[in-house]
């Protein structure tokens, strides 16, 4: 015990040092993929994450100011122990300085921490928990996507203008499903609705059916499904088999992304409305982007691999401006103007790190009116992103509550 508190010791006292030195090779600009190769969140980032964060690296000369890109990459298993360990050493010893993607809200909160400590920068593309921007924001990380108060927020304006009064929630047992649930009922009370219960399931689970039989015996309005990966493709799955969410009672997914909807078929998913960041069919830039990664997976991007792109290229233009070696530096470099590409419509990074941009409401098609492959969705709206996320007067962010409580 003694050993682990001086190593502790050492470490707090090492991370306060962090912010006056340059840790790791400052001869060139080093990219880290941290992200899930072959779990749950694989075809939402895994390979194809690493592809766009390939050509991100390529479409920007390979270099910053004559000084060489380098990538590494690594699997954190989609569990928050590895991942925390590989950041520490890519941080500490390994001369990275930026870790991309981090698939996974408990990784992203892990990789988050690291960066802090070791004054380095967390590009998070790959997670949806509000905490990223809010009880666990930092100066050294950017939240850059989408997360769950956009997603039920959404959701729940969507389906209560059809109706719909009462809910039951089905999430996944960590910050992202618990996020979920949380800012869903807040706007279900907002539009005069009631939370009939909830419960929550295990990261990878292959077992519904108690769950979604529990959820059907509340008599919901809508059972709420807030699961994520090859979760929310099984439980969608397994509900259509046991007849779950037909007749009166709806079935939603509040994080519904295109690789899901391909993975379960387009048959299990039709009529389902849905919030996106990214649709590759959306216009010629959306098009543009995705036509070489479908000639690669012969597949569509996922608004995770969209965001892999769009904020790595961000930060390295930025790094022509600021020193990348410092995270601190380079972030607030990053908060500095206007993005606006084939994802960051109408782009900006706020205070609190989250990237704030226009996002697309969807609905699945039929079987019958999808005309060429991975074109499932119709887009419904564009949904502002200054009416979509969570606005700062709401923000639980130590560097908005700090500075609003000394003015």
């Amino acid at each position: 015990m003694r050993r682990g508190l001086v190593a502790a010791a050492i470490v707090s006292l090492f991370g306060a040092m962090a912010p006056q030195f340059a840790f790791g090779d400052s001869g060139a600009v080093k990219v880290g993929v941290l992200t899930d190769m072959s779990g749950t969140f694989a075809d939402m980032s895994g390979s194809g994450t690493v592809f766009s964060v390939e050509r991100a690296i390529a479409d920007s000369g390979g270099n910053v100011s004559g000084k060489p890109i380098k990538l590494v990459v690594a699997d954190h298993q989609n569990k928050a122990d590895i991942a925390s360990s590989i950041a520490r050493k890519w941080f500490s010893e390994d001369g990275v300085d930026v870790i991309v993607n981090a698939a996974g809200s408990a990784v992203a909160l892990a990789v988050v921490e690291m960066a802090k400590t070791y004054n380095k920068t967390a590009l998070v593309t790959g997670a949806l928990s509000t905490r990223l921007t809010n009880e666990s924001c930092s100066p050294n990380s950017i939240h850059y996507g989408l997360d769950t108060y956009a997603l039920s927020n959404g959701a729940v304006q969507a389906l209560s203008q059809q109706g719909v009064k009462s809910w039951y929630f089905i999430v996944a047992d960590y910050a992202f499903g618990i996020s979920m649930q949380r800012d869903s009922e807040n706007f279900i009370k907002a539009a005069g609705g009631t939370v009939k219960g909830g419960i929550r399931h295990p990261l990878n689970s292959s077992d519904f059916s108690s769950y979604l039989l529990q959820a059907q015996a509340s008599n919901a309005d809508v059972i709420a499904l807030g699961s994520g990966g090859s979760d929310i493709v099984s439980m969608i799955k397994q509900a259509k088999e046991f007849g779950v969410g037909g007749g009166s009672q709806k079935l939603a997914a509040l994080a519904l992304f295109i690789s899901d909807v391909n993975s379960m078929g387009v048959e299990n998913a039709q009529g389902m409305n849905l919030v996106e960041g990214f649709y590759w069919n959306y216009d010629d830039g959306s098009r543009g982007f995705s036509k070489p990664f479908y000639d690669k997976f012969k597949r569509m991007p996922t608004v995770y691999q969209a965001a892999d792109y769009s904020g790595l290229r961000h930060y390295l233009k930025s790094a022509l401006e600021a020193d990348w070696t410092d995270g601190k530096g380079i972030v607030a470099q990053m908060k500095k103007g206007r993005i606006d590409d084939f994802f960051a419509r109408g782009g900006y990074i706020r205070e609190d790190g989250l990237l704030v941009h226009d996002l697309l409401l969807a609905r699945v098609r039929k079987p019958a009116d999808i005309k060429q492959p991975w074109d499932y969705y119709d887009i419904l709206q564009t949904i502002p992103g200054d009416t979509a996320f969570q606005p700062l007067s709401l923000s639980r962010c130590e560097m908005i509550t700090g500075k609003a409580a000394k003015q």
